[in-house]
């Protein structure tokens, strides 16, 4: 019975160590991943004019990084280069940039740029969603709440917008 117990409890330790160690790995591939990305961005917009997704895929790596000044200027050189090249797709780089203001904790800023982000794609619930946030975090909850709805209707099964709308329904009526 004791040499039974053992070979479980044995059994058990190997399986979550195999686990940790697949899970280590992965992250260790996917750091690797974005490390590499980063460099041949980095180096290559440094010698040369880069497209718009140039820009905003460096500008995101530097958001991961939270290095959010050098994601702004990014974020910032992505628009510009979508105003150049007639990108229509631009909601993702506004959104990025109010992201970026954000967590910098400069919401008039990011309220902007979400705002323009949805002004270019109306459906966009990620940037609703983050509107929603930031109108929380300056204490508008009543814009925060009309916000969440808006995503709400573009995805109802939106459990950010439904658990933050819910939240907000009790704090405004009361």
């Amino acid at each position: 019975m004791d040499g039974n117990l053992a070979v479980v409890y044995l059994s058990i330790l190997v399986g979550i160590l195999i686990i940790a160690v697949v899970s280590v790995f992965r992250q260790i591939f996917k750091t690797r991943k974005i490390e590499s990305s980063f460099s041949k961005l980095r180096k290559k917009l440094e010698k040369e004019k880069g497209t718009a997704q140039e820009y905003y895929e460096l500008a995101s790596i530097y958001s991961e990084k939270k290095l959010f000044s050098q994601a702004i200027a990014l974020f910032q050189k992505a628009l510009k280069a979508a105003e150049e090249e007639e990108e229509e797709s631009i909601a993702p780089i506004y959104n990025g940039l109010g992201y970026a203001y954000f967590a910098q904790e400069q919401y008039d800023l990011a309220i902007r740029q979400y705002k323009e982000a949805v002004k270019s794609k109306p459906d966009y619930v990620t940037a609703l969603n983050n509107l929603g946030h930031a109108y929380e975090r300056k204490k508008l909850n009543t814009q925060a709440l009309q916000t969440y709805e808006e995503a709400l209707k573009f995805a109802p099964n939106n459990t950010t917008a439904k658990r933050r709308a819910e939240s907000l329904r009790r704090l405004v009526s009361a």
